[in-house]
């Protein structure tokens, strides 16, 4: 009870600042400033209700430069122009009685080249991080380190015009400060390297300016914290004697608090792994009469109040709290009126609990949402050996499985690993724990990992719910029995899954590939719609019959007209239906056949794919939905004129039977299959897909098989912006924001915003048949999938036109009269040569400038099975086969000759929700 009274008094720190107890809230990134940086609504608010009855709130790490980004969505202190945001959250924090602190940091070699426009990073040494596709960093000047010290000063000052009570100073989790004192990543020979004291200035530097800003713009009661890592396990690295130095250093020049930055408040070494000596015994006992007079905060494990009783007793003076703040806005106040707590978060509950949705999706917080379980499945207890393969190596897994979750996944123990293949295993690990699920989204950058660890725990599971069964006296001879079977994990089979679960139906997803996405997952542009809420809130004046009119031009008049009226008319409910799921489309922009902007996507301006099939896996865990993974449907039993269930042969040449009333075809369609492909348009032999491997027809196939028709077979779409050499599709989303093409003569040839199968009958009419997408700063801020074309090694980029042309063996006279052209063009918002009318954003003259060399590819196939308006597949007579529905690109008619960009995400989505919906409605009669 004594250190429960310590916590909730005032504590006062060394520069006089009075908190109203010792609990903090810990700075947690949330991902969710805009594109730029700045503040939005919703993360004033995130921090307002969290504020209050808690002493302190420390707002999450503001970069102090624009190359210093370590995460999207990340805040910025760069520039003067984000005050007034940041003062937005410092006034809403104190309105509510707490006190607003600031972090403040620099990634340095931790930046993602993507994130900073595609500019290198910038650190002590041009010395990678040790980590898989980590980028080579320019080693900083002493100018530039001297200009850098200057910006933590600025970042300083920023914080205290913002209102914010101090500033936490980020010398943790690798970024720049602590790699100016590692040794790891600091191997300079000039002033700021070398020994030890030499790689100790930075940070002190860091202090010192922090303390002239405070001496020249604020009070004394301006509080300064100091957050560390202790240890690194790098060889060379930071050990924890090396910390000690350091502090004493900080400890002497002034502070107000020092953070402990360790995944638990009671975590021992991390490189003495054999002495269990939490480390925050080892600095009390190490510390000076000087240090210890700067309060000491720890972080990490704290939910209950015994949890910040115990931490106080080893030595902190303060708590910072993480996860639980974001699980109970009003955490403190619960702990104050002695509740005991679960740390979970009910998934219904977002909105009400003021979680930005880019934070909701962060696997920190997926750890919290205790009904994405898939707790209505029964496993036999017990620890499951699998094998796991990536590209390089073989290892053994061990899953380890409760009746109702999975308790741990882990590597063998006598296993060689690198320190890559350790983070990233891990990061998969907790992705896969924290949703009681192995259907997460993939480590970026090492998804041929994340994946054979996905399938290891999938083949974990399938045996034990077998060894279950067979507990239970059932039998693995007999058939299993779903209302529905859904065939395909794109967006129309997830979509379809959900509604027709969401009907009552019991539902099976089955994909013959080893990861749920199919082609959905590289989609880019956006879903189009018209006459949604998103666009009358952006003041943008649309109509149905607008959209409707466009796509059947777009489409050269063959579209089915009846499935396109209900695609025209159901595309902004669909819209909704997503929004409804957390899945919001609320940024719009234009692609090539539209004269509106109409084509939704997420906010960030990020690619839609990624971001649709990570929040419709979310529902299919939350729903409980059953899935197989690779596992082909070999067969549907079509009994007495109706559907009567579906063979399946899995990866282990297992023949399954699944009694069903109904099955949902939603297989996409067949560009990878070059002889399907080259059988009704033999001129596009030899022409690279944009599709992944899957699509290659299966699904018409197996419809076919039980009578039904097909239309439009030979209308295939190829897209004019393809980078060659990966098959990888440039998005339409940037020409759209403004971008043209070039030929190598460096002049446009053609009205970048026409219908797809025109730009690239002209691409491949010029003499080189490819062309390049060029375009400037203001496109890649606005279009988030440049960033990734960026870091993939795509984009040639320059400071200049001229520049940039040299780079690409271009006569730049022609170029840049090409630019001066298209600048005058959009100026007077009339492209006169070429009669371009939408997508005329803005001149092509801030850089730097970019450029991507692309031709046309494969892209879509627009013939398929036929159905009518429930989405029932119809035979060669058009009539519905009982039981059978069909979604997505398995389907002909709806786009005609040629689908506009956009239009597939509509499609998926609209067809997807109507085919659960009545696939369940007849399973269920």
């Amino acid at each position: 009870m004594k250190s429960q009274n310590r916590l909730l008094q005032p504590f006062t720190l060394p520069n006089g600042s009075v908190l109203k107890n010792r609990f903090l809230m810990a700075p947690i990134t949330t991902c969710t400033g805009y594109y730029d940086g700045t503040v939005n609504r919703e993360l004033v608010e995130y921090y307002r209700v969290r504020s209050g009855s808690i002493g302190t709130v420390i707002v999450e790490c503001c970069f102090i430069d624009d190359k210093g980004l370590a995460f999207p969505g990340a805040i910025g202190i760069d520039n003067d122009s984000k005050i007034a945001g940041l003062a937005k959250i410092a006034a809403a924090i104190k309105s509510a009685g707490s006190k607003a602190i600031l972090q403040i940091y620099h990634g340095g070699r931790m930046s993602e080249p993507k994130l900073i426009g595609g500019q290198t990073p910038v650190a002590p040494s041009a010395l990678a991080a040790p980590r898989e596709g980590a980028t080579t960093p320019t080693a900083l000047s002493a100018q530039e380190v001297d200009e850098m010290i200057a910006k933590f000063g600025e970042a300083v000052r920023r914080a205290i015009e913002a209102g914010f009570d101090g500033v936490e100073i980020h010398g943790a989790n690798t970024y720049l400060i602590q790699q100016f004192y590692s040794p790891n990543s600091n191997q300079r020979d000039d002033k700021w390297g070398g020994s030890r004291e030499n790689r100790a200035r930075f940070p002190l530097a860091v202090l010192d300016v922090a303390h002239q800003m405070v001496s020249q713009y604020a009070d004394p009661s301006f509080i300064i914290g100091y957050r560390f890592s202790p240890e690194e396990i790098e060889e060379p690295g930071i050990r924890f004697v090396d910390t000690m130095y350091l502090l004493e250093q900080l400890a002497v020049r002034g502070l107000d608090y020092l953070h402990f930055s360790t995944g638990h408040s009671l975590r021992s070494s991390i490189v003495d792994t054999c002495d269990p000596t939490p480390l925050i015994d080892k600095y009390v006992t190490m510390r000076s009469t000087t240090l210890a007079k700067i309060p000491v905060m720890g972080v990490g494990g704290v939910v209950n109040m015994q949890d910040a009783e115990l931490a106080l007793e080893h030595g902190y003076d303060m708590i910072a709290v993480g996860k639980a703040c974001i699980a109970y806005p009003d955490w403190a106040d619960r702990i104050i009126s002695q509740q005991k707590l679960e740390l979970f978060i009910d998934s219904t509950q977002r909105e009400a609990l003021n979680i930005p949705e880019p934070l909701w999706r962060f696997s920190l917080v997926e750890a919290m949402i205790r009904d994405m379980s898939i707790a209505s499945k029964k496993f036999k207890a017990g620890i499951f050996n699998e094998k796991v393969q990536d590209d390089t190596l073989t290892l053994a897994i061990n899953v380890s499985l409760e009746i109702d979750r999975i308790a741990d996944i882990a590597l063998d123990a006598d296993a060689d690993l690198d320190v890559a293949f350790t983070t990233n295993f891990e990061i998969i690990r907790s992705r896969i724990l924290d949703a009681n699920s192995p259907h997460v989204d993939a480590v970026s950058g090492a998804t041929t990992q994340s994946e054979a660890v996905k399938k290891a725990v999938s083949k974990a599971i399938a045996k034990s719910c077998k060894a279950q069964l067979l507990e239970e006296g059932g039998s693995l001879s007999e058939p299993q029995n779903y209302d529905v079977v859904v065939v395909g994990s794109g967006g129309a089979g997830l979509a379809a899954a959900i509604q027709a679960c969401d009907e009552g139906a019991k539902v099976l997803i089955v994909e013959k590939m080893p990861s749920i996405g199919g082609n959905t997952i590289k989609a880019s542009v956006g879903m189009n719609a018209a006459e949604t809420r998103f666009q009358k809130l952006k003041g943008i004046n649309d109509s149905k019959d607008l959209f409707y009119q466009e796509t059947l031009k777009g489409g050269q008049g063959k579209n089915d007209t009846v499935l396109l009226k209900q695609f025209v008319e159901y595309a902004p409910q669909a819209v909704e239906w997503l929004a409804e799921h957390d899945i919001e489309l609320s940024d719009i922009t234009i692609t090539g056949g539209m004269s509106i902007d109409r084509t939704h996507r997420p906010a960030d301006c990020s690619a839609v794919g990624g971001f649709l099939i990570s929040g419709l896996v979310k529902n299919i865990n939350k729903r409980q939905i059953d899935v197989m993974l690779d596992t082909a449907v070999t067969d549907i039993r079509y009994v007495d004129g109706a559907v009567a269930g579906v063979e399946l042969l899995n990866d282990e040449n297992e023949t399954l039977i699944i009694n069903a009333k109904s099955v949902i075809v939603a297989t996409g369609g067949f560009s990878a299959n070059r002889d399907m492909v080259v059988k009704y348009r033999p001129e596009l032999d030899g022409f690279v897909t944009t599709n992944h491997q899957g699509a290659t027809g299966g699904g018409i196939a197996i419809l076919e098989k039980i009578g039904a028709g097909t239309v439009d077979m030979g209308e295939i779409q190829i897209h004019p912006t393809v980078e060659q050499s990966t098959s990888y599709l440039i998005s339409e989303a940037i020409r759209g924001g403004g971008a043209i093409l070039v030929s190598q003569a460096g002049r446009r040839f053609f009205n970048e915003m026409e219908t797809r199968d025109k730009v690239s009958a002209q691409i491949i009419g010029l003499p080189e048949k490819s062309a390049y997408v060029v375009f400037d700063e203001q496109v890649r801020m606005k279009n988030k999938a440049a960033d990734e074309y960026i870091a993939r090694g795509f984009v040639i980029s320059a400071d200049s036109p001229r520049e940039l042309a040299h780079k690409l063996d271009m006569d730049f006279h022609a170029f840049l009269a090409t630019l001066e052209n298209y600048n005058l063009a959009v100026d007077k918002q009339n492209d006169a040569e070429f009669g371009r009318k939408t997508a005329l954003r803005h001149p092509i003259n801030q850089g730097p400038f970019y450029a991507i060399r692309i031709a046309p590819g494969v892209h879509h196939t627009m013939g398929g099975v036929t159905i009518n308006t429930q989405a029932c597949v119809l035979d060669s007579q058009q009539q519905p086969l009982n039981g059978a529905y069909a979604a997505g690109e398995v389907v002909g008619g709806i786009h005609g000759g040629n689908r506009i960009g956009g239009n597939a995400v509509a499609d998926i989505i609209i067809f997807g929700i109507l085919a659960g919906r009545n696939a369940a409605s007849y399973a269920m009669k």
